[in-house]
């Protein structure tokens, strides 16, 4: 028996894991930061799972659920009860705005299961992937909690961010992706996309460094900077005939 095709499997149920946790602290404990570390953790376990199943040749069906049902609890539902938790920590549950990040734990399912059936994904993403997603969002409510205050604009951001986010999640913008591995082969323009985010992510970092903002606003820039990236090479970047 080949131990080397449990191993994406096992860190994939890490994922789960630190999803299925983060919730409890949102929802249990009211604790957002843990629950947004327990999603970093997550995202980690995301990328090494399929990284591991492509450099181990141990791809599997069920580990492709396994990955997608992960990924809803993780980078869906999730992000959803850190929205809802924040805005409660606002004083705000009764209001009707309070249950919209609902909104965006059914669109990220919708999300994962076009990606499941959608050949056109295996090297890059069709609409916004679940994880970043999901790093918006809990990234967004971190600097709302820091900068909080009785009235502000997480009262109308918060709804506003579920609703966009779920129409990126499932909308045909292309977007490009930062897998690697043996069968993966990247062109010119995706390296080119790569090069430049990570210069400007170079960037993000040195200015909220400079002006002393959260550290959580690094994550947020880079991924409001991808959005933006990929939107515009797909509205003003030559088509191929």
């Amino acid at each position: 028996m080949s131990v080397k095709k449990y191993i994406p499997n096992a860190i994939t149920s890490l994922n789960l894991v630190c999803g299925v946790t983060g919730i409890w602290f949102a929802f249990v404990q009211g604790d957002c930061r843990t629950a947004f570390y327990l999603m970093l953790a997550a995202v980690v376990f995301d990328f090494c799972d399929g990284l591991a199943a492509r450099l181990l040749g141990a791809w599997s069906e069920i580990g492709k659920q396994l990955d997608s049902l992960s990924d809803l609890v993780s980078f869906g539902v999730l992000p959803a009860a850190i929205m809802m938790t924040t805005y409660s920590h606002m004083g705000l549950q009764g209001s009707i705005l309070y249950w919209v990040p609902v909104v965006l734990a059914l669109f990220s399912a919708i999300r994962l299961a076009k990606f499941n059936v959608d050949e056109r994904q295996h090297e890059s993403f069709i609409g916004l992937p679940t994880p970043a997603s999901a790093l918006i969002c809990a990234s967004l409510c971190f600097l709302l909690e820091s900068y909080g205050a009785p009235v502000h604009p997480g009262i109308w951001l918060i709804p506003a961010t579920a609703v966009v986010l779920s129409f990126l999640l499932v909308c045909e913008l292309p977007m490009f992706s930062f897998k690697y591995g043996k069968d993966i082969q990247s062109d010119p323009v995706t390296r080119m996309k790569r090069t430049a985010l990570i210069s400007i992510s170079v960037i993000i970092v040195v200015l909220v460094v400079f002006f002393a903002l959260p550290w959580p606003a690094i994550i947020l820039g880079i991924f409001l900077v991808y959005i933006l990236e990929n939107a515009l090479f797909e509205l003003f970047a030559p088509k191929k005939d």
